[in-house]
């Protein structure tokens, strides 16, 4: 086991997140840690449960496992909320459920950013990549939808 410690701004910058968010998984248990006077320390262990990742010693025979986060910008809270049910609805629809695919999102309204998280088998993870791309790339796809008034 590592005895490496982050710091929140470590932990954000090494998953692209921002601070903020990485306070929000502290404060609702979602990422533990441990508070030290008056900034928190997130071990290397802890760290890899939150993106899904295995202890060195378990996988080194086990099973492969992709974390990726996808960064798109420019998307406003309704395509993001579109995109967001059409990645989840893909992930728990036609996948092992032994190995469970597991999708998070997160919008930042202010910066109309989205991440994706997909942690995953690199097949499933590719095949749900592969739909992502499909949706950003169609003409009329899911991030240029228009509402017209008849």
């Amino acid at each position: 086991m590592s005895k490496d410690m982050y710091s929140v701004e470590q932990v954000a910058d090494r998953l692209g997140l921002h601070v903020r968010t990485v306070r929000g998984y502290i404060r609702s248990g979602r990422l533990r840690a441990v508070r030290i006077g008056k900034q928190y320390r997130i071990a290397a262990s802890d760290l890899d449960a939150l993106t899904g990742q295995a202890p060195a010693a378990t996988r080194a025979g086990g099973q492969a496992e992709v974390s990726s986060i996808v960064q798109l910008d420019g998307v406003d809270r309704a395509a993001a909320d579109r995109l967001g049910t059409l990645m989840l609805a893909s992930a728990n629809t036609g996948h092992d459920q032994a190995n469970p695919l597991r999708v998070q999102t997160v919008h930042d309204e202010q910066r109309q950013r989205m991440k994706i998280i997909i942690l995953g088998d690199p097949a499933s993870t590719a095949e749900l990549l592969h739909l992502l791309d499909a949706v950003l790339h169609a003409d009329n796809g899911l991030l240029n939808r228009e509402v017209h008034d008849a």
